[in-house]
């Protein structure tokens, strides 16, 4: 085989590897773990537990189950879209279109008045959820970037290491 010389070298996409890592598998398990153990505790338990609730927890266990259907349905949309990538049903691009039906807003609003009228189960479901987001968020932004690693790869590589270590453990500070 002949050697090529690194003006011949093409950069790897880097979004498109992402979805067939390691990292993605057990971000997809994880996240559809969450959403399966919380619709059965809403369905079970915490129907029970929200019944024993005086009218103001009541509200708030209302209004914070449904942010929390709400958000893991959409991630859950996300992964299943980059699942479909990884499992070449579509390519990055269609996901990227697609995606845009999914609202990975930056956060939603809560009193954290409300959260402490919850049951515990549920705060930790809640809790858990919003450590998903971040992450598939981090995710999202590394694979979807078009001035993503890609990019800065071919500017400084370092930099690339950096963003590739952010996304892998979602550290913010790495």
């Amino acid at each position: 085989m002949g050697e090529k010389s690194i003006n011949e070298l093409q950069p790897v996409s880097f979004g498109a590897r992402l979805a067939n890592s390691q990292v993605f598998a057990d971000l997809f398990r994880d996240g559809m773990a969450l959403v399966e153990q919380t619709a059965t505790y809403l369905d079970g338990p915490g129907r029970q537990e929200s019944k024993k609730l005086e009218r103001s927890a009541a509200l708030a266990y209302a209004t914070e189950s449904m942010r929390l259907t709400t958000r893991l349905m959409q991630l859950a949309s996300w992964l299943l879209l980059h699942r479909a990538v990884k499992e070449g049903e579509m390519s990055l691009a269609q996901a990227n279109k697609e995606k845009a039906k999914v609202k990975l807003s930056t956060a939603d609003y809560h009193d954290p008045n409300n959260i402490e009228l919850l049951p515990a189960t549920l705060r930790e479901l809640i809790e858990r959820s919003h450590k998903l987001h971040g992450k598939v968020r981090r995710l999202d932004a590394t694979i979807h970037n078009p001035d993503g690693p890609d990019r800065v790869a071919m500017v400084n590589p370092v930099e690339r290491q950096l963003g590739l270590l952010k996304a892998a453990f979602g550290a913010e500070n790495v």
